[in-house]
């Protein structure tokens, strides 16, 4: 897989840490530089560490499914792009803000937002790519995403949450396929 691909697939997975970070910029009072790198650090640590649990678990079942695991990366990617695509066009419910710089909270927000990253580390298993470069792009990426979500959230708010995290479902489909193409013809 090409260095393009890795960035554009860090792009598409830091695309709900970019979204719950804008959401979190909103909530903070009087942002500070140091809580926007905490939020950063947790959602850049968490997107990198996903895939290499991922990539481990891929190892164990990698020759069981070698001769279609190009349909399963394609299937994961999809699935992925699309439950982002949905869960960005769903209706909300009333919530109650949060705290994002509570410990408790910016873990399972980190969870939350990287487990779409396992399932990638899974199809970089299947597909036999080194998982080290990936991870370490992932990671920036996020990290750099995240940070910038957090402070544009404390200035313009929720007007483009939605719409990035169409087109980072947009951009796993779009690789998905690319994959696919790639291995059948």
């Amino acid at each position: 897989m090409d260095i393009i691909a890795i960035i554009f697939i860090a792009l598409g997975l830091a695309m709900d840490a970019f979204a719950v970070s804008v959401t979190s910029g909103l909530t903070i009072k009087n942002l500070q530089i140091k809580n926007a790198l905490k939020i950063a650090l947790f959602f850049g640590a968490f997107q990198a560490i996903m895939p290499i649990i991922g990539w481990l678990a891929g190892l164990s079942v990698r020759d069981l499914i070698a001769g279609f695991d190009h349909w399963v990366a394609f299937g994961l990617l999809c699935f992925i792009g699309s439950r982002m695509i949905y869960e960005s066009i769903k209706p909300e419910q009333n919530k109650t803000p949060i705290d994002p710089l509570n410990i408790f909270v910016l873990l399972l927000l980190s969870i939350a937002t990287s487990i779409d990253a396992l399932a990638v580390g899974l199809s970089f298993a299947f597909l036999d790519i080194s998982i080290a470069t990936p991870v370490i792009i992932i990671g920036i990426v996020t990290f750099i995403l995240s940070y910038i979500g957090v402070s544009t959230g404390a200035r313009i708010g929720h007007f483009f949450e939605r719409k990035i995290e169409i087109v980072g479902g947009l951009i796993l489909i779009g690789i998905g396929v690319k994959i696919l193409i790639e291995h059948v013809s």
